[in-house]
């Protein structure tokens, strides 16, 4: 067996699946980052786990996270999605989610891409960190406190910094692994 990031639970297949193939690698595809910026916002307050068994809901009822359809729900539709326990159900997340699908239009508009707005907080490239074990991963960073701070300005909701280092790692934009995990050098750690 592989030796992986100590936070996997390696009796949960989902789980593997996540950090062995998707945790980390560089997404530059706006659907994929504004699927992770929702579901990062959703985990606010709980596990990843959760996260992860609803995540085939989210996708299905979020219109495969397309942010053009995703920014025409109206009131109707919240109160459908609301009452579907294939996500969570909370108000806050779920108007979020909507409203930054809003958001990510007008990105698009003014800039082209989401991509763009959101790699320019790292130059482009992912930052390679050096951590020999997951307790000097820090919760949030200068990158991410900007980042944040940018997203909240934009009107962004649930991008707090913590949020936004999360979706950072999640998307590839810093390589987190720690150096003894097979996908540490997969992904560009030397």
């Amino acid at each position: 067996m592989p030796a992986r990031c100590a936070w996997v639970p390696e009796a949960d297949p989902l789980y593997v699946a996540y950090h062995d193939e998707e945790w980390g690698v560089p997404v530059d595809d706006d659907r994929e980052l504004y699927e992770l910026l929702v579901l990062e916002g959703a985990q606010a307050g709980l596990s990843w786990a959760t996260i992860l068994r609803k995540r085939e809901g989210y996708r299905r009822l979020f219109a495969g996270f397309d942010p053009e359809v995703v920014a025409r729900f109206d009131g109707r539709r919240v109160e459908e999605l609301l009452a579907d326990p294939a996500i969570v159900r909370n108000r806050l997340k779920v108007e979020s989610a909507v409203e930054n699908a809003r958001r990510v239009l007008e990105v698009q508009a003014e800039l082209g891409s989401l991509a763009e707005l959101l790699w320019s907080f790292v130059d482009g490239e992912p930052v390679v960190n050096r951590w020999t074990t997951v307790a000097e991963i820090p919760a949030e960073t200068a990158a991410s406190r900007a980042l944040s701070k940018e997203l909240k300005r934009r009107g962004f909701r649930f991008v707090g910094p913590t949020v936004c280092y999360a979706f950072m790692q999640a998307a590839g934009l810093v390589n987190d692994h720690v150096v003894s995990c097979f996908r540490y050098r997969a992904l560009g750690g030397t």
